[in-house]
């Protein structure tokens, strides 16, 4: 393979990526969206987005396989190529547990939940999907300070998860029928807040493709 075949291959992969980490952001969106709106189709489409996600992942670690065969990549190629290999990785995770969210909107009870709601659970959801992104561009990009600002983010994710917790506590403290949807939104939030985990590994791969290092 030549070099400029080399590098056309590794702007495919880049291309993918992108394409990825999209799609795990509209999975994001959606889970968002059919919690909220309590939208059992949009809930449905989000787990059958769980499998486009699952498909893209083979796709990439297909193509980053050629790449690794096909020519000795020197070690900045090398490092962009095991870095894409863990990235893919976190981001599957990512689509599972937008999927796990949507499947729990589909069993909660909409008429008797929907007083249950946490405007912090729908600025996790915001914060978590901004960084599945900004993850990919900084490593696209090869742009240590966006990826450091990932990083940086997930204690705000953090943060809002704490938030979640309290404000549901005294939500049950209000009436103790309120403890089943307190407990699923619980979960809700906690998928929310390892999809957050998830962004900040991929910013951490990012990292160590431009440098050979995570952060600084």
């Amino acid at each position: 393979m030549t070099r400029k075949r080399f590098d056309q291959q590794l702007e495919e992969l880049h291309l993918q990526l992108i394409k990825m980490g999209a799609l795990c952001e509209q999975a994001i969106a959606q889970a968002n969206r059919s919690l909220l709106e309590g939208d059992h189709s949009l809930a449905k489409a989000t787990i059958a987005l769980d499998q486009e996600i699952d498909e893209k992942e083979r796709e990439i670690e297909s193509l980053c396989l050629q790449l690794l065969l096909r020519q000795q990549p020197v070690a900045g190629d090398l490092r962009q190529i095991s870095a894409a290999l863990k990235m893919i990785t976190d981001m599957e995770r990512i689509g599972d547990q937008a999927a796990d969210i949507a499947e729990i909107s589909l069993l909660m009870d909409k008429a008797r939940e929907g007083s249950v709601r946490s405007r912090y659970v729908r600025e996790m959801a915001r914060a978590t999907g901004k960084m599945v992104t900004a993850s990919i561009d900084a490593y696209v990009r090869q742009d240590l300070a966006l990826a450091d600002e990932v990083i940086r983010a997930d204690d705000e994710v953090d943060d809002l998860f704490t938030r979640v917790k309290e404000e549901l506590i005294a939500f049950i403290h209000q009436d103790v029928n309120y403890g089943e949807a307190a407990v699923n939104l619980l979960m809700i939030a906690k998928y929310f807040e390892r999809i957050g985990d998830h962004a900040t590994n991929i910013a951490e791969w990012a990292a160590f493709a431009v440098k050979g290092r995570e952060t600084s």
